[in-house]
């Protein structure tokens, strides 16, 4: 038996008498991310003692999307089960095979809050989708009913605009090229999928990936989702106010043009960054400097050339 053929993929489902929304809770999409199942086994001791009842609608839960990451303690399995989410008649690696028992689980859900976590040291934060739109590459008509949600996670930071700077990265990389359909379908994970099924979704990052208090983070975001949803008898939870909210939409993508392309500096993702400031610099020497104010998001000093090296984004007003 191969160490793969050893493994299976686990769902739990709470339903409740009354009519509600069917709301999926993931985790551990990447193996070494594992705040959110914490988060998520925390609420099913609750559940399964009596302690908790799901009174209306269901919630399915998911502690480990990825096995074979999860038993390697890693991110990945054999790739980036969150990068290229879609079923496929012919899996070629296990991520595949999870996505193929993964895609109809989400889409016979309405809602789905992906729990994450992140490397370095950090404030945890919320990644939304798009504007309500009609457009080619992320028609969405749930905006309100998302970003509601959003705001009553319990965190105070806001990422939009992942899937718009990502496509507009790829075609500017592959303009022209015949690969441009199949390279944008690799910005596709858990909550793009979910949205092309009709439904919403949020990835929350709970914190460093060590952090202690990531995985009550995680269960404290599920609880307040269960109440915000009416899935359980419980006052509503507060929606953090506006002016306490750090909201953010991420601008360009900036590529990795040679190998030896550097950072100026150790980045981090939330540095901010000055107009005019230094970045970092070509293998040429050339400097790459900010074009404006902003934040940096999600460094990558291990990305090869024609990858994505960094992110900008900047404050928005309209939350």
């Amino acid at each position: 038996m191969t160490a793969t053929a050893a493994l299976q993929f686990r769902s739990v489902t709470y339903t409740g008498l009354g009519a509600g929304p069917r709301l999926i809770v993931t985790g551990a999409v990447h193996g070494n991310e594992t705040a959110g199942t914490q988060g998520i086994l925390r609420v099913m001791r609750q559940l399964d003692s009596g302690a908790l009842t799901i009174a209306a609608g269901s919630v399915t839960f998911v502690p480990v999307t990825n096995p074979l990451a999860y038993a390697k303690g890693e991110r990945a399995g054999e790739r980036n089960l969150n990068r290229n989410l879609f079923p496929t008649d012919s899996p070629e690696d296990f991520e595949d095979r999870v996505a193929n028992w993964l895609c109809p689980l989400l889409a016979a859900h309405d809602v789905l809050l992906d729990l994450h976590s992140f490397n370095a040291p950090g404030e945890p934060f919320v990644m939304v989708g798009p504007r309500d739109n009609d457009g080619p590459l992320e028609p969405f008509c749930h905006e309100a009913e998302e970003r509601a949600l959003a705001r009553v996670l319990g965190v105070r930071r806001f990422v939009d605009g992942w899937l718009r700077t990502y496509g507009a990265g790829v075609q500017r990389r592959l303009s022209g090229d015949s690969r441009l359909q199949t390279v944008l379908r690799y910005g596709v994970g858990t909550t793009e999928y979910m949205r092309t099924t009709g439904g919403y979704a949020l990835t929350l990052e709970c914190g460093q990936h060590d952090d202690p208090q990531a995985p009550r983070v995680a269960w404290q975001a599920i609880m307040n989702t269960l109440a915000h949803l009416r899935l359980i008898e419980a006052p509503a939870p507060m929606a953090i106010a506006r002016d306490r909210m750090e909201a953010l939409s991420m601008m360009e993508v900036h590529d990795k043009m040679h190998d030896d392309d550097v950072f100026t500096r150790p980045w981090s993702s939330f540095d901010r960054v000055a107009a005019g400031a230094e970045i970092g610099r070509r293998a040429d020497g050339t400097p790459v400097l900010a074009p404006y104010d902003a934040m940096m998001l999600f460094p990558d000093t291990a990305a090869r050339a024609n990858q994505e090296w960094f992110y900008l984004a900047r404050t928005v007003a309209d939350f």
